[in-house]
């Protein structure tokens, strides 16, 4: 299988905040080298936004991160997928997840749900290739290699990526968030990180995983240790960021999608800083 190619970084943000970016700002986003657009949240299975991206850019893909299986039905999601590939071949990737069973009454037996809706994908001709798998446990990284592209991990580590990597092997793609506040103020990089991390402490799937990262109950806790927060939300300076995102790289990542915790006034002045410390210039 081959892997999709994104770059080696990509930008990502709740799919509701690129609605708000002009076609001028993607454009400059696309410019600066970025390889991907990334779009968080869960969004209905119309994909209707996805068109607007693309269209007043030229190569830059974009990959949801991710559609819900318990709330966008897998048949009308391959609709939508189809219906994208068609007007922008080979620029859309999809990515799928179970999402959290405190969000969901309906939340039984996740792996079986997840292979049954890839199941359904398969019958609506979506190959696997353009399709990845939120993934942070052992179990469902190995299937994001066997049944999609790869694994888009959130919340996670250098760590975590390294061993995704051994979990997966060479050939599927990794492409792990990090979240991003560019400033040199500690405690300010920590109070808007909490702020961002608070919905995820409360989440067993994001707890388990730290905690087999090795985070203890008290970093876990709210409002979150400063050990966790600086794990998982890089600050200081451009440099110091732009070293802590390769690390990713250095630990077996193809792609990292980057999260910058501002509004989108700002967003596209943060990336330009960071593209030349990440070697996209």
């Amino acid at each position: 299988m081959t892997k999709p190619n994104l770059g080696t970084y990509g930008v990502f943000g709740h799919y509701s905040m690129w609605q708000r970016l002009s076609p001028q700002q993607l454009q400059e986003i696309e410019a600066l080298g970025y390889g991907a657009i990334w779009a968080g949240g869960s969004p209905a299975a119309d994909l209707s936004w996805v068109e607007s991206l693309l269209e007043p850019t030229t190569h830059v893909k974009v990959a949801t991160g991710i559609v819900n299986i318990w709330t966008a039905e897998p048949g009308p999601v391959a609709e939508s997928f189809h219906r994208i590939e068609k007007a922008y071949p080979g620029r859309f990737l999809l990515g799928i997840g179970v999402g959290h069973p405190e969000a969901h009454a309906s939340y039984q037996k996740p792996y079986r749900a997840l292979t049954d809706y890839l199941d359904q994908l398969d019958e609506h001709g979506v190959a696997p290739e353009r399709r990845v798998v939120a993934a942070l446990g052992p179990r469902v990284l190995r299937l994001s290699a066997q049944r999609a592209a790869g694994a888009h991990p959130y919340l996670t580590t250098p760590e975590h990526t390294a061993q995704a990597r051994e979990l997966i092997g060479p050939d599927a793609l990794l492409a792990p968030e990090h979240k991003v506040v560019l400033t040199t103020d500690a405690e300010n990089a920590r109070a808007v990180g909490r702020k961002a991390l608070d919905i995820y402490l409360n989440l067993t799937n994001y707890l388990n995983s730290w905690k087999r990262l090795g985070f203890t109950d008290e970093d876990v806790a709210r409002p979150g240790s400063d050990r966790l927060v600086d794990a998982v939300v890089a600050h200081g300076t451009v440099e110091d960021v732009a070293s802590r995102l390769k690390q990713h790289l250095d630990a077996g990542a193809d792609h990292v999608p980057v999260q910058v915790l501002t509004g989108p006034d700002k967003l596209v002045g943060v990336l330009t800083e960071l593209a030349g410390p990440l070697g996209l210039k």
